[in-house]
């Protein structure tokens, strides 16, 4: 389920569209009300959507955007006069006062795109450079002569260090060159 974080400046504008959001089955973890609250969700979350105003207290939106992850999205909610002020190339901007039909389906269809991203990255596993595939088999070859293993031994060798200790394959493959 995508999660989503909702940020105004006001702690009442917040509650109102996360209890509108709630109530027509979106998926709603925070309402906060700066921009370093919102940020402290976010090493929790695969992807998520962030909606949220103009300008909070301690930051302006730009900032917030800033700390996003790629797989996140972001829909601003701002006031006519700094609307035209939004940058549409990388979040959805919608203007106040807002229609709670038009923040809905809006929300639904960004929830929607982060789903079709995630079902992407799924279906395409990362490739790994030259370079890098030239580290994995380095410490292949090495598990294999320091630990006398075949060579599907050590690749298994590595992808299970490698989960088991939560770092990608490559970072755990340097790991093993260093420590052998």
């Amino acid at each position: 389920m995508i999660n989503v974080i909702v940020v105004f400046p006001k702690a009442e504008e917040a509650k109102g569209i996360r209890s509108l959001l709630t109530r027509n089955g979106v998926n709603v973890i925070a309402a906060v009300t700066t921009g370093a609250q919102a940020i402290t969700f976010f090493g929790d979350m695969d992807e998520a959507l962030v909606i949220c105003g103009y300008k909070f207290s301690d930051m302006m939106y730009t900032e917030l955007l800033e700390y996003l992850p790629d797989t996140f999205e972001m829909l601003v909610v701002a006031p006519r006069n700094h609307y035209a002020e939004c940058d549409r190339s990388k979040v959805v901007c919608l203007s106040m006062p807002i229609r709670a039909q038009e923040l809905i389906e809006t929300t639904r269809i960004l929830i929607e795109g982060l789903y079709q991203k995630r079902k992407k990255r799924k279906a395409h596993p990362r490739q790994w450079s030259q370079e890098e595939r030239a580290v994995i088999e380095s410490a292949k070859l090495r598990l294999e002569q320091q630990k006398k293993m075949t060579e599907e031994e050590a690749h298994k060798y590595l992808q299970k260090r490698s989960m088991d200790t939560g770092v990608n394959m490559v970072e755990t493959a340097q790991m093993i060159l260093e420590i052998f």
